[in-house]
């Protein structure tokens, strides 16, 4: 078992092969066969090229989709079912089938394989997320390929990141990740329809080299959740925190390892920020509005102030605390993003007064800000 080397930040694709710590996603419609369940040639593929950059002193976390999907076949299922309990079973079924094929590929190269299945409470939840970083670096240090996937089988609704491109995203940042990849069945980003004869975009340096490009959805074998959209979103989000990301196909997984100017490479275009905030800012369920007054608009958008009950003029939704609300102006416009400190039916009776007279009227638990600075992202 080879020895890891030393994690180095890169800033290009020609720098990839120097990269310490790398997450790779690969999505379901990579590994399914048109004819259901999962393409053992595909993943046989895959776990050669990790294999090879993990021998060579790269550490290699893998988000793999493909649970559900090889769940289907032994449930006589034909394609992805549309409702939660049927998905859930099928994962419960096929994150064991699956991942006894990647236990077997990748130990043909003498490589241990571990399964992490997250939820999102895992990573946005600090001790939770605190666990689930020690455990993650406990793997690395002992030389496993961590193997991630959503806990499918338990996840509701309500708590799901929504596809593995976002939750490989936010492992990244969880890993402290110098590069993450995502792997489909398209080789690039194209500002267009591949098929109707687009241009590949080789490089994303910010959101205005998005504008006017239409991206696909799910891929042909129906199994997918994703498709480019949240591929696009994945790498915007890692980027964003500082992260340099790669959209490139299977096929491909080598060249990208390689430094080879294929695939489309996402600049970074942020600092890291808390992983919570991460969430908040691009996956949050937003469960309340809260409408502020013109001077804790500048307070929180222009000052970077807390919100407190005195700025707000009115409440809508229903929530508890430490769920995710929108902070608004008068006219609607979205301000912020933040973590409420208090439940929807206690903040009607605070709006407009001070946390002083709170604190007098109603104890001391009511002098603390509505949502604190460090639980906001602005819009």
């Amino acid at each position: 078992m080879s020895v890891s080397r030393r994690r180095s930040s890169i800033t290009s694709r020609a720098e990839v092969p120097t990269a310490g710590r790398i997450v790779v996603k690969v999505g379901s419609s990579s590994l399914t066969s048109i004819g259901g369940g999962i393409d053992e040639d595909a993943l046989t593929r895959l776990s050669y090229v990790l294999a090879a950059a993990k021998l060579t002193g790269q550490e290699i976390i893998l988000v793999s989709s493909g649970a559900i999907a090889a769940g289907l076949a032994p449930l006589g299922l034909t394609r992805r079912p549309k409702d939660l309990a049927s998905q859930q079973a099928a994962a419960g079924v096929g994150q064991g089938l699956l991942m006894a094929r990647y236990t077997r590929a990748f130990g043909e190269h003498g490589i241990v394989t571990g399964q992490v299945l997250l939820t999102a409470d895992d990573l946005i939840r600090r001790t939770q997320y605190q666990n689930a970083h020690r455990s993650l670096t406990r793997l690395l240090t002992l030389g496993v390929l961590p193997i991630v996937n959503e806990n499918d089988a338990v996840a509701t609704h309500e708590i799901r990141f929504g596809d593995n491109d976002r939750l490989a995203s936010l492992v990244a940042h969880l890993a402290h990740a110098d590069l993450l990849i995502l792997l489909s069945d398209v080789d690039a980003l194209y500002d267009g329809p591949p098929a109707d004869g687009a241009r590949r975009i080789p490089e994303v340096h910010g959101p205005a080299d998005l504008e006017a490009i239409t991206i696909g959805s799910t891929g042909r074998a129906g199994v997918g959740t994703g498709g480019m959209a949240t591929k696009v979103q994945a790498a915007s989000m890692a980027a964003a925190n500082g992260i340099p990301a790669m959209v490139t196909s299977t096929d491909y997984a080598a060249a990208a390892l390689g430094g080879d100017p294929v695939g489309t490479w996402f600049h970074p275009t942020g600092n890291r920020h808390p992983i919570r905030l991460m969430w908040l800012a691009h996956l949050a369920t937003i469960r309340g509005r809260l409408v502020l007054d013109d001077g804790a608009v500048k307070a929180v958008r222009d000052r970077r102030r807390s919100l407190l009950p005195a700025g707000i003029v009115d409440v809508s939704g229903t929530f508890a605390s430490g769920d995710p609300v929108e902070l608004t102006d008068r006219s609607g416009e979205v301000i912020a993003r933040g973590l409420v400190n208090y439940d929807s039916e206690e903040l009607p009776q605070m709006l407009g007064r001070t946390t002083f007279d709170l604190g007098e009227d109603l104890g001391h638990d009511y002098e603390r800000e509505v949502v604190h600075v460090n639980d906001l992202v602005l819009a």
